[in-house]
């Protein structure tokens, strides 16, 4: 038992670790740990800079939502107010060709009509003037002797008078 008791009494050997393990703690103390801290302390300062720049760029990233939102908004505004001025538009335009074209079409309804009506006075003035030709020689076969012409004359405009007559009451209904 004796070299049991030898292992627990502390000799010249355990000094000199002792001590060589102290001069290593004291240069590692000096010369490797404040690198080594100073090392730690720039990582931790990077990645605190880049949690902040994070943040912010997410706080950036949600103003520029809510901004892109709002100008989205305002283009969806804008593009019901330019839809709103084009169906207004369009229906002037509408609404002035159809005023246009009813205009037209009551013009070209009218000269027509004056058209028909002048026709139509022309073909009863040519019509009397021949059927008192007509009537002229009728009456020269039939009587067998020369009429007096101011007598047919009076006729002849009876005649018209009362053609003129019924066709004015034929234009009229």
């Amino acid at each position: 038992m004796i070299g049991s008791s030898i292992f627990l009494l502390p000799n010249g050997t355990f000094f000199v670790e002792l001590l060589v393990f102290a001069v290593i703690v004291l240069i590692m103390a000096k010369y490797v740990l404040p690198p080594l801290n100073k090392a730690m302390e720039g990582r931790q300062e990077k990645i605190r800079a880049s949690l902040e720049a994070a943040d912010q760029a997410r706080a950036e990233a949600a103003a520029a939502g809510d901004e892109r939102a709002q100008v989205l908004a305002q283009a969806r505004d804008q593009a019901r107010e330019i839809v709103a001025a084009a169906q207004a538009l369009a229906d002037q335009v509408k609404a002035e060709a159809g005023g246009r074209g009813q205009a037209e079409f009551d013009r070209i309804v009218g000269s027509a009509n004056d058209e028909v009506a002048t026709a139509r006075q022309r073909a009863i003035e040519e019509a009397s003037a021949r059927i008192g030709e007509i009537v002229f020689d009728l009456v020269n076969k039939i009587v067998g002797r020369e009429v007096d012409q101011q007598t047919h004359q009076d006729l002849i405009r009876e005649a018209v008078a009362a053609l003129t007559a019924e066709a004015q009451r034929g234009t009229s209904r």
